[in-house]
């Protein structure tokens, strides 16, 4: 996933994910970094969403960063930060989330969660074309050697990371939903 989607993408996420945990989270006054749904979604962030942002940052990172820079110019530390602070986005959603549950304000978990999906959603479109194929930055630049990224090696790992996510999303939820023991 390009790395500006995967904060926003990684945010509502975590706040899906507290949503989910609700029963829980309300019955608790307890920290949250040693409850079972912390654990449970730093789990998703560290054993999918990162794997699946580094994947397109270490393989195809002229496409991870929407062709806006050339990515063999990107320091792969730059890489490393950029990768990691988007999983960390997973639990700082979970987090912000928090409060507004235990505070019983739906709207508030509804704008956390539908927010930074309504602006990965409206960035999707604004960049539609970007998203579409599969080149370097300069071939992008220039306008050859440009592949669809249906027929690319690109596409398979779009396609490979979509079934990663949902997995790892439908994992958590049944996970967070479930009664603790």
């Amino acid at each position: 996933m390009p790395i500006p989607f995967a904060f926003l993408v990684a945010f509502a996420l975590g706040a899906a994910f507290a949503r989910a945990a609700e029963g829980e989270i309300a019955r608790t006054e307890g920290p949250l970094v040693t409850s079972r749904p912390m654990a449970i979604v730093l789990a998703f962030a560290g054993l999918v969403l990162l794997p699946v942002a580094g994947y397109f940052a270490a393989f195809h990172g002229d496409w991870a960063y929407l062709y806006f820079a050339p990515w063999q110019s990107v320091p792969s530390a730059v890489d490393l930060v950029l990768v990691v602070a988007a999983a960390a986005c997973v639990p700082g959603g979970f987090v912000a989330t928090v409060a507004a549950i235990r505070g019983r304000r739906t709207q508030a978990v509804t704008a956390l969660i539908g927010a930074p999906l309504a602006i990965a959603i409206v960035l999707a479109l604004l960049c539609a074309k970007r998203l579409a194929v599969s080149a370097s930055a300069a071939q992008y630049a220039g306008g050859f050697g440009v592949e669809p990224i249906a027929t690319s090696a690109l596409g398979k790992g779009v396609v490979w990371g979509m079934i990663a996510i949902t997995a790892g999303v439908v994992w958590a939820v049944r996970a967070l939903r479930a009664a603790p023991r």
